[in-house]
């Protein structure tokens, strides 16, 4: 099953790091991803920009409307995600655990509704 791995943090903590520091956490999240590759688990991950580059889209009776920044206002910010393969929650659980943004931040494990399947298994009856 498919689990979607939400990195949240603290922006401004990023922010305060220096050069250094921003590398280390870098490089430490890309050898977890390469073990996670390795042992199949990880299906994709990547960082985003700061929120400051968000733009929330709604559309409401047709209408579309357009915001700068994320959708809420939170003391952390949506800063990531680790898509991965995991057998049950209780193991997507454990691969988060080992994530290093658990230990500066929050990871927020959701299953995957994976609705092309849905569709498929739709247009087969």
């Amino acid at each position: 099953m498919k689990y979607l791995c939400l990195v949240y943090h603290d922006e401004k903590e990023i922010a305060a790091l220096s050069e250094r520091e921003l590398d280390q956490r870098c490089d430490e999240s890309l050898a977890v991803d390469e073990e996670l590759k390795r042992s199949g688990n990880s299906l994709g991950c990547d960082a985003l920009q700061p929120v400051a580059t968000a733009t929330t889209v709604r559309v409401r009776n047709g209408k579309v409307s357009l915001t700068d920044g994320p959708f809420a206002e939170t003391k952390e910010q949506l800063g990531g995600f680790y898509l991965i393969q995991a057998r049950d929650l209780n193991e997507a659980l454990q691969i988060a655990a080992r994530l290093p943004p658990a230990r500066f931040g929050t990871v927020e494990v959701r299953p995957v509704w994976e609705i092309r399947d849905r569709a498929e298994r739709r247009a087969r009856r």
